[in-house]
């Protein structure tokens, strides 16, 4: 199968559907952390390229509601988050996935169809994720970790903070190829 992963700089879905036998390809305007298939450009100009399946994560900056108290002075930059977000929804792709953390998606253009967290997935963290999904099912847990820690929301400032905070974790992705691939 055909795979994009949308908005990804960090290789690490991209790569979970490599090892199950995909033709994956990450995108973003960033270099890839991780080397392997990626094309650095604008997502945009690849949307038709024939992809099976796309997983699409926008960037968070001017959606995420962990930011609402910034939203006065944002209407503009909402709007093209949101037009975008709409792009990538309507898209000429069969199966697509669309993740975000809570956000004005969900009131803006529709609710997500699942809300996932890291600890459903092996990892002993909580992070609220939404997915909008396109002939896809919902994701269904795989490893379970009970002891949960938010570890997330309490990182520390820092250049990379948006970087960290962003990057897919392993068993989300995991799971991803999984069931999705």
């Amino acid at each position: 199968m055909k795979v994009l992963i949308g908005c990804e700089f960090s290789g690490i879905v991209r790569e979970a559907f490599k090892y199950r036998g995909h033709d994956a390809w990450s995108c973003d305007l960033l270099p890839t952390e991780i080397p392997g298939q990626h094309l650095q450009c604008d997502l945009l100009d690849i949307l038709n390229d024939n992809w099976d399946l796309a997983i699409f994560h926008p960037p968070c900056t001017h959606l995420a509601v962990s930011g609402s108290r910034w939203f006065i002075n944002k209407a503009k930059e909402q709007q093209e988050a949101l037009g975008f977000v709409k792009l990538l929804m309507d898209c000429n792709i069969p199966k697509i996935a669309l993740e975000n953390p809570v956000s004005i998606i969900s009131t803006r253009i529709r609710k997500p169809d699942q809300i996932i967290h890291p600890w459903m997935f092996g990892h002993g963290e909580t992070k609220k994720t939404c997915l909008w999904l396109k002939d896809l099912p919902l994701l269904h847990p795989e490893n379970i970790v009970e002891e949960r820690e938010n570890i997330i929301h309490r990182m520390p400032p820092s250049p990379d903070r948006w970087k960290n905070r962003s990057r897919t974790y392993l068993g989300i992705a995991e799971a991803m190829a999984n069931q999705w691939g």
